[in-house]
């Protein structure tokens, strides 16, 4: 099934799913691609909407079926509800986007009080620590290609990210005080963020 595809991406939709908050009724889906998350988001909270500014591979993701709101558009200008959704998602997406501190701006005004931003991140390697990380990434990309397969998206991939994670760290930090900031394995960081109120 679609749903258990397996990829970098893919292996960190469960500490999305885990963040979400208790009772949660809204998730917004950032670039949601073949609209893996936003599937499995619905399984778990009433109103989803899934954002894509690419209309081929958005509605690749209609196809799947799931009971969630597709929005072809750019997040950054698309007329989304401001303090309406429980959690705010983005897997892979913010290099995407021009400025990373507007975009996480953007992403907490969309997050209602109490309610969590999530960006799980690409980002590149610029020092001693990053590249022990990297090296942990690898030898799991091999374990767990092999024994899952591995899963090619058909999202827009990019290779030369515009931030390191140092970069990303410290800008995150200036536009979410208090932010959760982790370097993960698999050549990702998870950015966790609970607006106030």
């Amino acid at each position: 099934m679609l749903k258990h595809r397996w990829n970098h991406n893919t292996n960190y939709h469960r500490l999305v799913l885990e963040s979400l908050p208790s009772g949660a009724r809204t998730a917004l889906d950032v670039g949601t691609g073949d609209g893996l998350l936003a599937g499995e988001l619905r399984e778990k909270v009433p109103e989803v909407v899934a954002i894509d500014s690419d209309s081929d591979v958005l509605d690749r993701a209609r196809a799947s079926g799931a009971d969630v709101r597709w929005v072809h558009g750019d997040v950054m200008t698309h007329s989304l509800e401001l303090a309406h959704y429980d959690l705010v998602a983005a897997i892979a997406t913010v290099h995407h986007l021009p400025e990373l501190s507007e975009a996480l701006t953007r992403f907490a005004d969309l997050a209602k009080p109490g309610g969590v931003v999530v960006v799980i991140g690409c980002a590149r390697s610029s020092g001693i620590g990053d590249h022990l990380i990297d090296a942990v990434g690898v030898l799991q990309h091999q374990v767990l290609s092999r024994t899952r397969g591995f899963w090619q998206h058909t999202a827009t991939t990019v290779t030369r990210f515009p931030h390191t994670y140092e970069q990303v760290r410290h800008t995150a930090a200036d536009s979410l005080p208090g932010v959760r900031w982790r370097r993960l394995p698999l050549f990702r960081y998870a950015l966790t963020w609970t607006k106030s109120g």
